[in-house]
């Protein structure tokens, strides 16, 4: 193995270290990412690549930097985007074939600062068909599989992303979370994923899903990577109205390994037995000790209308991708059915041969509740008790710094095995969703091994202070080598038996 590929196996980090040392060069380093996810077919963690163009942009930031020129800390580091991202040139399909056949003619926000940035986008990432799913097995590409047990799924639905950072593909990669699209895989795949606080990333040239909880955010191997990432994509864009105004910080240089002085809040309503796998919250748990041996105090608090959260995410999300996905028509937008009869026909058999069972599901239900007569029992309701939630965690901030709970409440299920059980699979967000409808950063990290396979501690903060949850999230990996466990490499890449 060459040394560029050992520098696969490592962090962001490392690789910029590597690259400007002169020690390996972006071109190789490119090379080495390729040749991998050609290797790893079997993950079904990649869609697509763009190797031809890669190169030459490789070679370009091979030159930039030897001449002492790196813009940026991704200069010349191969980077994956979610396949609901737009890339100029490139399909985004959102892993539906209602899109299969669609090129983006223009570039997502976070794409251009990428492209300025030097990082080179060598591919697109899996998911779940327009980001509805907890999975990543509801894709025209194939499930994707999960590194540490090829039997076992991703999370979801930046699945693939997850996966392609755990395996070595790439150091980082991009996704968005609507309910927990990228702290459930990043908990699954053991790797770090933010959701940075709502309007923090612009959303222009993201596929809406839903349109009041979508943020993309970044993967990584580490809290820093993660930090050195939102860096560059974050900031005010006035072509997303949603855009918050704020000036981005520094926030590499939040991460200096304190705690001491931080209060921690622990919900009680996230640490019941019932429902929970034990070695998940025994997992947590130890993570919390870690750092209030750290210095850290934990105190109490209460987020009551969390057993209302998967409703109310459910009634909200499913109302906003209804009406989202209507443009998707076979007329303004997407795949046209061959030969219609008629109109009628057309936009039928386009949207029925298109969407995949799960999106079909969430339009159904949320074209119901939005249907007059059952707007205000049902959406206007949702959108009430999403206040009431907002002001649970607006109590609780009043009282600490930040706020820890499980990022799910079990390791990555077998692929499968709740496919039949929408509900079910539904009940894997119990710990996510409440972050999204309050607009709230969250941080998925690794907190140890529970039967072989990560499990994730969620960190949450107040609106805007990713610093506060990249700081601790850093200061428990200075701590602790959760996050430096690798999946075993005869797995990665293997077929599910």
């Amino acid at each position: 193995m060459g040394q560029a590929e050992d520098l696969l196996a490592k962090g962001l980090a490392e690789q910029r270290a590597a690259l400007d040392g002169g020690d390996v060069s972006a071109s190789a380093l490119v090379d080495a990412s390729l040749a991998r996810i050609e290797a790893t077919r079997a993950l079904s963690a990649v869609v697509s690549t763009r190797p031809e163009a890669a190169r030459a942009e490789a070679e370009a930031a091979t030159a930039r930097i030897a001449e002492g020129g790196a813009r940026s800390t991704l200069d010349g580091v191969p980077i994956l985007l979610k396949d609901n991202i737009v890339q100029a040139g490139e399909p985004a399909t959102c892993a539906s074939r209602i899109l299969e056949n669609f090129v983006s003619p223009y570039d997502a926000t976070v794409t251009e600062k990428l492209r300025d940035a030097g990082a080179i986008i060598v591919g697109r990432a899996n998911m779940d068909e327009f980001a509805m799913g907890s999975s990543t097995e509801n894709t025209i590409y194939g499930e994707a599989h999960n590194p540490w047990d090829p039997s076992k799924a991703c999370g979801g639905s930046s699945g693939g992303s997850a996966a392609a950072v755990a395996a070595g593909l790439v150091p980082v990669a991009l996704g968005s979370d609507t309910g927990g699209s990228i702290r459930q895989p990043a908990g699954c795949c053991g790797v770090v994923g933010l959701k940075p606080t709502y309007g923090r990333v612009s959303r222009w040239g993201l596929v809406a899903f839903a349109s009041s909880l979508d943020q993309i955010g970044p993967f990584g191997r580490s809290v820093a990577d993660c930090a050195a990432t939102l860096e560059v994509i974050a900031g005010h864009d006035a072509k997303d109205s949603t855009s918050v105004p704020e000036e981005v910080p520094k926030w590499t240089d939040a991460l200096d390994g304190e705690v001491a002085g931080l209060t921690i809040g622990l919900p009680e309503e996230y640490f019941v037995e019932e429902g929970v796998d034990p070695g998940v919250l025994a997992r947590v748990r130890e993570a919390i000790g870690e750092l209030e041996g750290a210095g850290a105090k934990t105190v109490p608090v209460s987020l009551p209308h969390t057993e209302h959260a998967i409703a109310t995410y459910y009634v909200i999300a499913t109302a906003e991708a209804s009406s989202n996905l209507a443009r998707f028509d076979g007329v303004r937008y997407g795949r046209r059915a061959d030969r219609p009869a008629d109109l009628q026909d057309l936009y039928m058999r386009s949207r029925s041969e298109g969407f995949g069972p799960e999106v079909k599901r969430r339009i159904l239900l949320g074209t119901y509740v939005l249907s007059a007569g059952y707007y205000d029992a049902y959406y206007g309701k949702a959108q009430r008790v999403r206040t009431l939630i907002r002001r649970d965690f607006d109590r609780a901030f009043a009282s600490c710094d930040l706020i820890v709970t499980p990022t799910m409440p079990e390791t990555a299920f077998g692929l499968g095995e709740k496919s039949d059980d929408p509900l079910s699979m539904y009940l894997s967000d119990v710990y996510t969703t409440s972050v999204n409808l309050a607009g709230l950063p969250g941080l998925s990290m690794p907190c140890g091994l529970s039967e072989g396979m990560p499990v994730g501690l969620q960190l949450i903060g107040k609106p805007l202070d990713e610093a506060t949850i990249l700081r601790v999230g850093d200061a428990f990996e200075r701590r602790t080598d959760h996050h430096a466990l690798r999946p075993p490499e005869d797995s990665i890449g293997r077929k599910a038996p």
